[in-house]
């Protein structure tokens, strides 16, 4: 599976992985202000972005109708649901097979939420590959256990995977309002994502499927204490999905990492307050 990157700059590769149903566009003016000190490797994961349809599970021209945006909306045809994710190849250990192929040489990495999910598991997988470790606004584990409430209820993702097979349009601008409520400049903020949303065409409903189905299973806990690379974890004060909590538990339980807070921000802090996460990420891969 061969994947969509663009790069930035020059110098210390820095791979950047974007969240659930985003794409690499949607990380911002940022990526700019790293790539003066970086060679910076901006990936849409497999079924997103530019490399939506070219994965199996993908759209086949003309079976959906097009998105709100175009009016409709955007129900995917009984033909493309996916019956397992154990050769799907949007499970974790397929897309990390696939980054590893795409990055031979070693990388510091950069994952946001979903993204996040991946990063950890990659770290942990091919400790070889990955130098450094950025992780903003993840979690080890997503939905809610017995032991684990700072996490979103089993119940809200599962609406999540209902509603996608409706109108999955409209599904993933609900995700939009919910990664930025509470944040400063939410009302602008929550405008600019949903410009940005379709703006490399449409996400694969098969991989969105999947990686709701990996926010739901993935529980990374338990591994964090063997993820032994320099770690710096992004958190957003307001976040309400990943909360603040979580990333405290993993700068706890990994030995050799530390927590940002980034006040005012919520589930997007690099596009709420980029000035101050992309110091952040200067002064942990240069300091």
């Amino acid at each position: 599976m061969s994947l969509h990157v663009e790069v930035y700059g020059q110098g210390e590769p820095l791979v950047m992985l974007h969240g659930w149903g985003m794409h690499g566009g949607m990380w911002g003016r940022g990526v700019a202000k790293l790539a003066e000190t970086n060679s910076v490797h901006v990936v849409d994961l497999p079924g997103h972005g530019f490399n939506a349809g070219k994965s199996a599970g993908s759209k086949e021209d003309g079976q959906n109708e097009k998105s709100e945006e175009g009016g409709g909306k955007g129900t995917p045809p009984e033909s493309q649901l996916p019956l397992s994710l154990l050769h799907s190849p949007f499970s974790l250990d397929a897309i990390t097979e696939a980054l590893c192929a795409e990055f031979s040489d070693p990388v510091k990495l950069c994952g946001w939420s979903l993204g996040g999910q991946i990063a950890l598991h990659w770290a942990r997988r091919e400790p070889q590959k990955i130098q450094r470790l950025i992780l903003v606004s993840s979690t080890p584990c997503f939905v809610r256990q017995g032991d684990w409430d700072c996490a979103m209820e089993a119940e809200i993702l599962a609406g999540f995977a209902a509603a996608l097979t409706e109108n999955y349009a409209m599904t993933l601008r609900r995700f939009l309002a919910l990664q930025v409520r509470g944040s400063e400049g939410e009302r602008e903020l929550l405008a600019s994502l949903r410009a940005a949303l379709f703006s490399r065409g449409e996400p694969d409903f098969a991989a969105l499927q999947a990686g709701l189905d990996i926010l739901r299973d993935s529980d990374q806990r338990k591994e964090l204490a063997g993820i032994e690379q320099a770690t710096l974890i992004i958190a957003g004060e307001r976040d309400t999905l990943t909360p603040l909590a979580a990333s405290a538990y993993m700068a706890n339980k990994m030995p050799n990492a530390r927590l940002a807070e980034i006040k005012g921000a919520a589930h997007a802090p690099f596009l709420s307050h980029p000035e101050i996460v992309v110091q952040h990420i200067k002064d942990f891969m240069y300091g």
